[in-house]
This record gives C-alpha cells, structure tokens and sequence, in this order.
C-alpha cells in the first residue's frame, strides 16, 4: 500500500488554561466581596459535614474560570448553596471535558508516539504541563503564601457605604453601572481605612468587623467601576487592599480566624496584581501574624521572612524591625531559641536607627511598647516566664495611653506570664487592671488571654488580690 503525502487532519489543541470567565458564578457572588463569599462557603460546607479551606483567593480562581470544574467536595457544598441548579447553571463546564494533568500527560505522550511513528519531532510541553499544581482541578487552596488570586468581576455592583464609619455611598444601585471613580473617591476610602484603625486602637476588633463589612464592599465597587486616572486607580487598588488588611485585623483579633486568613489573602493578591511592595509586606506581615496565632509557627517565619524580602526596597527600617519581630515569633513557635534571639536582635537594631519618611501610616502603632510587648510574647511561647514578664511590664509602662487595645493587651501578657512565673499576687494585680480597661475594650484575643490566667490562679485563691480577680473575672459577661 502506498503511503500517503498528505497528513489527516488533527483536532485543535485543547488549551491547559481557561480564557474565559464565569460570570455566572460572579453574578451568583452579588454584592458580598470575595471574602465574604468565601466565608458563605464555608459555612455551607459545615452545615452539611463537608471541609472546605475556600477562601477569597478560590472564589478569584472560580470568576476568572481557572477553575473551570470544581472537586467534589465543592461540588456538594455549591449545590447545596444553590438547590436545584447543576454544576453547568452554575457556569462550571461539565466534569467530563475537565481534564487533570494525568489527562495531560497521557494526551502528550501518546502524541509524541504518534509524531515519532510519523517521522515528526515531538511538541515541548506547555507551561503547564511541567508539575504545576494549580492546573489540577481538583487541588484544594488553602494556602495563601502559594499564589495571589486575580478578581474577576464587571462594574456592575450593589449600592455599598461605610455607613457609621464614614464612606460616603460608593456605588450605584446593582441594576446598572457605576459611575467612573475620582480622587474623592480614593480619598474617602483611605479615610475609611483610617478611621477603622483609630477605632480599633481605641476600643479593639469586636464591635467593629460587622460594621467593617460595608466599607469592603464599597471599596469593591470603586474598584469594578474603575477610576478615570491611573494615578486614582493606583490610590483605589492600595486603598481597597490596607481595607482588607484592617478589616482582616479586625476579624483576627476578634477570634475569626477563617475570615481573616481570606482577607489577608485579598490583601494580598491586590498587592500582587497591582505591583504594590507596600502592600504586599503589610499583607505577608499580618499572615505571619496570624500563622503564629493559629499554631502554624513554620509558615509565620516563612511570611515573615517574604515580608522582609518586600520591605527592604521601600526604605523604612521600622517597618523592617516589625518584620523581624515577626519572624522571631515563628522560630519561638518552632522553640528555636537561637534563631528568635537572632531575629529578635534584628528588630532591636532596626529600631535603634530610629523613625523615618518612608515608613508606611499603619505602622503608627509600633513603637517602644509594642516591640517590649512583642519580644515578651516570644519569651513567653519559649517558656521564661520571668524574661517575658520583664518586657510585658516595660510594656505596659511605656504604651501611650492613647492606644487603649494595646495598654489592655500588654497587661494581660503581663498578668499571665506572673501567673505562670509562679507570682499570683502580682498576676492578679495586673488582671485586676485589665478588668477595669475592658469596658472601653473589646477584643476576644484580650479576654482569651484572661480566661487563661484566670485557669491558672485557680489554685491560687488564697493569695494576696487572686479571690478579688477571679470574682470579678468570673463576673464578665460570656461572649458567644
């Protein structure tokens, strides 16, 4: 038989990348930010028994149609969001033309056969095709130190204001598009991100993170509609991005961990998206943060130590010193004494070289106290009690009166680590001090903190001031 000259036609090649987004999901999204979806989520999943680590960064990867087909798991609790829609209502393409990489790499070696049964040089691989974990469909995101999501989303969003915190209304009605944003605009938002700051120096997370969720929202509708200049757009997208990190702080400091590791996570691909080094120090600075929090001590160094790599271009040694004293909670986590000690060495030397201009504006917390208040909690995980009560009572003295939190915050470290340290007396002095700041105070990390020397003195009672505390501790009311 003689051979043919002509090749027969072969099918077009099926990309490993999505290009089109799902606008259904998006819409499906409405008004509630990324975040805020993604917390929906997960409590969605709870009600009917499944896990799920969904956070702002996957719902992205869904609007953008990385995801073209989500794993099973999502499937049941997204059906159960949404009763009596299928995976395709929801704009998903169907699981059966949804390929992993084995698919892939199968499709690409029995084409190599192929070629070189015909004479032909085998294709290179796509970019994809080479390990990536973020081309299986089924991988599960949790992590937010792997990759930055990209929203996706149109300018077509809910009417959103700060309300009582001071954004004016932002938006138009969901029904039709917003108006082009200007600089009054990024101003009001970056006035909204201070403002949320002061009151939580004043008073602590937990009356202010359901009232936060307004301003989010109306900073994701600034952003949708899109600004007119670039120079307003920069101030929007850094704006919407410190947002999400104060209302991310809020949410941690009032025990919503979940929630903040999403918004951290939006924080975060903002930072990324749009180039912002800034930005993406405070974000990975807060992670650390909340990595430590959450017992993951080896991803808060890791944090910590990207925020440095991002900081050191911007100029501004405090904000390097902050950097370092968060990455010494980790290796206090991880009870490396040396290598805390080396950090915390760092942090000291930066602070030593004093203020400067380029330090950013959220930072206006961090001062004396708070790296006395930081270095004692790192003694304090690794177990000198004596040594961590050393720098909480340094603290406590040198804390400016104006930041009530963390006057409240430093005592309860104190009164702990005396508790621990085998001095009841002591500790319940300073418990008894809290106490009296709480009711300007509200924070579930203070409170949590005094539960817990509470628990301690127990044994204690018959000491000097403990009775008079635990009554009063006892007394408080019970938060849900």
């Amino acid at each position: 038989m003689a051979s043919s000259t002509g090749t027969s036609p072969q099918p077009a090649p099926e990309p490993d990348r999505p290009t089109r987004p799902n606008l259904v999901f998006r819409q499906l999204r409405g008004r509630r930010s990324p975040a805020e979806f993604a917390a929906a989520v997960r409590r969605a999943a709870r009600e009917i028994g499944e896990r799920v680590s969904c956070d702002a960064r996957y719902v992205g990867r869904v609007e953008t149609g990385e995801i073209r087909c989500p794993n099973y798991a999502y499937e049941r609790v997204f059906l159960h969001m949404f009763p009596g829609r299928s995976l395709t209502d929801l704009g998903f393409a169907p699981r059966s033309a949804v390929r992993g990489r084995r698919a892939r790499t199968e499709r690409a070696a029995g084409t190599a056969r192929a070629a070189g049964a015909a004479g032909e040089s085998p294709a290179r691989p796509g970019p994809y095709d080479r390990g990536d974990p973020y081309t299986h469909d089924d991988h599960e995101e949790s992590d937010v130190l792997r990759r930055a999501f990209m929203r996706g989303g149109t300018a077509t969003v809910a009417t959103a204001s700060l309300g009582p915190l001071g954004l004016a209304p932002a938006a138009a009605a969901a029904d039709r598009p917003v108006r082009r944003c200007g600089a009054s605009d990024a101003g009001a938002l970056e006035d909204a991100v201070r403002r949320i700051r002061l009151l939580d120096d004043r008073h602590g997370a937990d009356g202010l993170y359901r009232r936060a969720a307004a301003p989010l929202r109306a900073a994701y509708a600034l952003l949708d509609a899109g600004a007119m200049r670039q120079a307003t757009a920069d101030r929007l997208f850094a704006g919407a991005g410190e947002l999400a990190l104060s209302v991310g702080w809020l949410a941690h400091d009032s025990g919503r961990f979940d929630d903040a590791r999403s918004h951290y996570a939006e924080a975060l691909a903002t930072a990324r998206m749009t180039g912002d080094a800034a930005l993406e120090a405070h974000a990975f600075c807060n992670t650390a943060f909340l990595a430590r929090d959450t017992g993951r001590p080896r991803e808060a160094v890791r944090a910590a130590q990207a925020a440095q790599r991002a900081a050191r271009p911007l100029g501004s040694a405090r904000l390097l010193s902050l950097l370092a004293l968060r990455e010494a909670g980790g290796w206090a986590g991880l009870a490396d004494r040396v290598g805390c000690e080396q950090a915390l060495a760092r942090a000291q030397a930066f602070f030593d070289r004093g203020p400067g201009d380029a330090d950013p504006d959220w930072m206006s917390f961090y001062g004396e106290a708070e790296l006395e208040g930081l270095e004692a909690q790192c003694w304090s995980t690794l177990g000198d009690w004596p040594r961590a009560a050393r720098h909480a009572r340094r603290a406590v003295r040198l804390q400016d009166p104006h930041f009530t939190r963390n006057t409240a915050l430093y005592a309860a470290e104190l009164a702990d680590d005396l508790a621990r340290g085998g001095r009841p007396d002591a500790a319940a002095a300073a418990g008894l001090r809290v106490l009296d700041l709480l009711g300007e105070v509200q924070s579930t990390r203070v409170q949590t903190m005094l539960a817990s020397t509470a628990r301690v003195l127990l044994p204690h009672r018959g000491a000097r001031g403990v009775s008079a505390f635990l009554e009063r501790h006892r007394a408080l009311p019970r938060t849900a």
